[in-house]
């Protein structure tokens, strides 16, 4: 994983708008619907070309697929998992009961009424029998259309996104296994084929792991000790499942989930930055740039960090439709380089712009807007940190 050795680096978390064209053959594929299996391959051949070619024009360093092939961060490993099935059962909305429901019923009730929530309208999943991982085809055939796409354009450095052990326990419900530590580390196992797949096509691995820091907000019976004692028991399946893997090839995202909301109640970075460390992890992504976590900054300059990690803040969110100034993203960029040195930065956004297909809480035109002003800010970030020896990207 190079670091910004001349100038800050730039890069996103992974999930980017999807075409329309793309979006309508995903959804009749969600949907159960007969599609045109080669038009779908076309189609998304072009999606990835087109995607990939956006981000090179515009300045991003380490660039993605955009994840065009995948209904969701998420849900696309539903085909990859041996094990498992889907049920008649809805998977119901993921913040009832949570914190943030109980605290602000009135908003989420309101939201829900919107039915913005893409999970909500999903099928539950059920783990049923020992999971494998049955997805060479499908995870193969993403790294090469990714390969081909990358050949045309000039980038610094690339990644495909993976979701975490984690996520897909909370995804995929178990009625299998006896303990859900046994479950956990056998999805740890099963994932580990993908992780590798990744990694030894030379690509850099990012793993999607939301949950990690969620887990508080959602679950309003846990105190802080408790979730930290569980996010103990999910960082070490995640190892696991990271073994044998270049570190520097890995880089480890996680999250709030939530787009809009009060998010009074989401985990603080200073209550689980230490855990998260203990990652096997060359950089870590994470939220930075929404108004409830921005000050979180200076938990860094009280963080042991070693030398040969990499921190990928937030300076753009997807918490707000407002596009950051430019001279804001390099004030963001700038406080990180001062507390860990400006070769350890490089600046990411605090999620996706495209997690779920077809959720739409920031438009396309405003997504791509954003990222336009995080390469502007970097560069700006890059004149005042090395001055007339940086770079143009």
């Amino acid at each position: 994983m190079k670091s910004s050795t001349d100038r800050i680096i730039t890069t996103h978390a992974g999930s980017l708008p999807r075409p329309p064209e793309m979006l309508a053959l995903i959804k009749a594929k969600i949907a159960g619907q007969s599609f045109d299996e080669a038009a779908f391959a076309a189609e998304l051949t072009r999606s990835v070309e087109a995607v990939t070619k956006h981000q090179a024009d515009i300045g991003l360093d380490v660039v993605s697929d955009g994840e065009m092939s995948k209904p969701s961060f998420l849900s696309y490993i539903n085909e990859r998992l041996g094990g498992v099935e889907m049920t008649t059962e809805p998977f119901g909305n993921p913040w009832k009961g949570s914190r943030e429901n109980n605290q602000f019923p009135e908003y989420y009730a309101w939201e829900a009424s919107l039915n913005l929530n893409p999970a909500s309208g999903s099928k539950r999943v059920v783990c049923n029998a020992p999971v494998t991982y049955k997805g060479q085809k499908q995870v193969g055939d993403d790294i090469a259309r990714f390969k081909a796409a990358l050949g045309k354009v000039n980038v610094r450095e690339a990644f495909v996104p993976a979701i975490s052990p984690t996520n897909v326990e909370f995804w995929i419900k178990n009625i299998h296994y006896k303990s859900d530590e046994e479950y956990i580390f056998a999805l740890a196992d099963a994932l580990h084929v993908e992780y590798k797949a990744i990694t030894d096509a030379g690509l850099l691995l990012q793993i999607d792991d939301p949950r990690l820091v969620t887990q508080y907000v959602i679950d309003a019976t846990m105190s802080l000790a408790d979730c930290r004692k569980w996010a103990e028991v999910r960082v070490e399946a995640l190892n696991h499942a990271l073994r044998g893997l270049p570190e520097e090839q890995i880089r480890f995202h996680t999250c709030y989930s939530i787009d809009m909301g009060p998010r009074t109640n989401d985990m603080e970075l200073k209550d689980i930055v230490d855990i998260i460390l203990k990652i096997r992890a060359g950089a870590y992504s994470f939220e930075g740039a929404n108004p409830r976590h921005e000050h979180e900054w200076k938990v860094w300059g009280h963080v042991d960090l070693p030398r040969h990690k990499i921190l990928i803040p937030g300076v753009i969110t997807h918490s707000t439709v407002l596009v950051e100034h430019p001279e804001l993203i390099c004030d963001r960029i700038l406080r990180y380089a001062s507390v860990v040195g400006r070769e350890r930065v490089i600046a990411g956004a605090d999620c996706g712009f495209g997690t779920f297909a077809g959720s739409m809480t920031i438009h396309p035109t405003v997504a791509w807007a954003k990222l336009e002003a995080l390469v502007q800010g970097a560069r700006l970030a890059s004149a005042q940190l090395w001055g007339a020896g940086a770079k143009a990207a």
